[in-house]
């Protein structure tokens, strides 16, 4: 079993790094792999709406987030962390979930349990961590819980690490995703399939 782990953050080994870290840590001792992937500091553009990903699964626009699409298809779960910019979830990785999970919609992400982590000097975590669970919910994703919101509190990594609840939460999270996936797996073996998916149906509301 693998999880991804994704580092929404312009800094590579900062604060939210520390956080999916520790995350980490507790996936490895559960004997889960892990890969923690950097979306990078490259600009990253928002999509264009080209539906040109209805066709290949790939965004049109081919960077990072294609880069991301390519790992995420032997994952069995992953885990978005990004930290608060205007009690928000960085633009860069905004704008690569958008496309991430529009050129995926019912696809590579459906039933693979995920988890949002957030990092924050301050405030504005909460309203960041609802903002990334509304791609797990709309993908079909079991979103993995932990004993508290998924969020740590630093204006840099020593500051996260003497967040002890903040360290807490993220092991916690680290175990209960290895458990879920383990769980998963187990019921796979004996036969239970997974839910069958409707075609979508779309209603405009003007019509």
């Amino acid at each position: 079993m693998r999880v991804v782990l994704i580092n929404g953050s312009p800094h590579k080994g900062g604060c939210t790094y520390t956080a999916l870290a520790e995350v980490a840590g507790a996936l490895n001792h559960a004997d889960v792999d892990t890969e923690i992937f950097h979306i990078g500091i490259k600009p990253i553009s928002g999509c264009t709406a080209c539906l040109k990903c209805r066709e290949t699964g790939r965004c049109n626009i081919d960077d990072t987030v294609n880069d991301f699409l390519d790992l995420a298809e032997s994952a069995d779960g992953f885990v978005f962390g990004s930290p608060v910019h205007y009690a928000a979830a960085s633009g860069a990785i905004t704008s690569f979930m958008d496309r991430a999970f529009y050129a995926q919609m019912g696809g590579l992400f459906a039933y693979k349990p995920a988890a949002a982590v957030v990092s924050c000097r301050r405030a504005g975590a909460t309203a960041t961590f609802d903002q990334i669970n509304r791609y797990f919910t709309i993908a079909n994703m079991p979103i993995v819980s932990s004993q508290y919101w998924n969020m740590v509190h630093g204006a840099k990594p020593e500051d996260v690490r003497q967040d002890l609840e903040g360290m807490q939460t993220m092991r916690t999270l680290g175990r209960n995703m290895a458990w879920l996936l383990k769980s998963i797996e187990v019921g796979r073996k004996a036969g239970i399939q997974l839910p069958e998916l409707e075609t979508p149906v779309r209603t405009n509301f003007i019509r």
